[in-house]
């Protein structure tokens, strides 16, 4: 099968509300036959006369290559302005062009390397929703799956459910108490890592909850892999919005493209502390002697 994004003329095949969240349910032929967790789309949004011409960019929650009507694609968004709330409140059959598989996906322990893998799936508020399908993905590979899933309050939660049906155990955090226990994802890590035997971690939430689940596992000596949720504007990589500071193979700093070079990162190789800013050093930055590309 062939690689790298399609776009496709894609419809609206469902829209459902979950908790604070929206389950959409798209028809896009050969985009699904070609996701892996961690990939995400760019929808359009505003239908053809629109005056938004930027589009919206999801993680993947789960794909069905085989649907009634062709491959189908789900993500779940919270409406944050008028191009989600176009697509929170379209009916079925609405027309959605469709850009994927966009960016890099998570990477997968590989096979047969001895004793099965132990993952710690970290996940917060609807950030959680492409660690699902890379759940199923670690289990047909023989891996321990745990989840660790939070969020400010019960109605932010997503996946629980799911994560109950596919993981050996679930913990759920709300920062008012209001499900599980009351605190934050990393409250809860260390000890499940510790009765897991945690090989790896793989995160995906707001930033400041990656940039804590990665100081988490290195306390343990494990990385994590981290889903970053960077606004991106065009997806490709073309506009530049979504750039964060990564330390490369070399040591040195450079400005990488979430949409690109990413979402997923080595949690230890990002500049949290940086986000946002073009840190001192960093290649290709004014007054430095250092440059080179991406």
């Amino acid at each position: 099968m062939s690689e790298g994004p399609l776009q496709v003329p894609g419809q609206l095949l469902s829209s459902r509300r979950v908790g604070a969240y929206h389950h959409l349910t798209l028809v896009a032929p050969g985009i699904a036959e070609r996701t892996k967790p961690g990939h995400f789309v760019a929808l359009a949004t505003g239908g053809p006369d629109t005056g938004m011409s930027l589009r919206r960019a999801f993680s993947v929650y789960k794909v069905n290559t085989r649907g009634v009507y062709g491959g189908t694609v789900e993500v779940v968004l919270a409406v944050h302005g008028q191009g989600t709330a176009w697509l929170a409140h379209q009916p079925p059959h609405t027309p959605v062009d469709v850009v994927g598989p966009l960016g890099r996906p998570f990477a997968l322990p590989r096979e047969g390397t001895g004793r099965p893998v132990s993952a710690t799936l970290v996940g917060g508020g609807y950030g959680s929703a492409p660690l699902f399908g890379l759940a199923e993905a670690l289990r047909s590979r023989g891996c321990r799956v745990d989840f660790v899933l939070g969020a400010g309050d019960s109605a932010r939660l997503f996946g629980v459910l799911d994560a109950k049906r596919m993981a050996s155990t679930v913990a759920v955090t709300t920062d008012d108490g209001s499900a599980g226990t009351r605190g934050r994802v990393t409250d809860a890590l260390p000890q499940v890592m510790a009765a897991a035997g945690t090989d790896v971690v793989y995160a995906c939430g707001p930033m400041a909850m990656l940039r804590a689940v990665t100081a988490v596992a290195a306390v343990r000596g494990v990385v994590a892999q981290c889903a970053v949720e960077e606004s991106m504007a065009c997806g490709i990589g073309v506009c530049m919005t979504c750039v964060l500071p990564v330390i490369g193979d070399d040591g040195l700093t450079r400005m990488v493209r979430s949409c690109v070079e990413g979402p997923v990162f080595p949690g230890d190789r990002v500049r949290w502390e940086d986000v946002g800013t073009v840190p001192v050093g960093t290649v290709g930055a004014p007054g430095t002697a250092a440059s080179g590309g991406h």
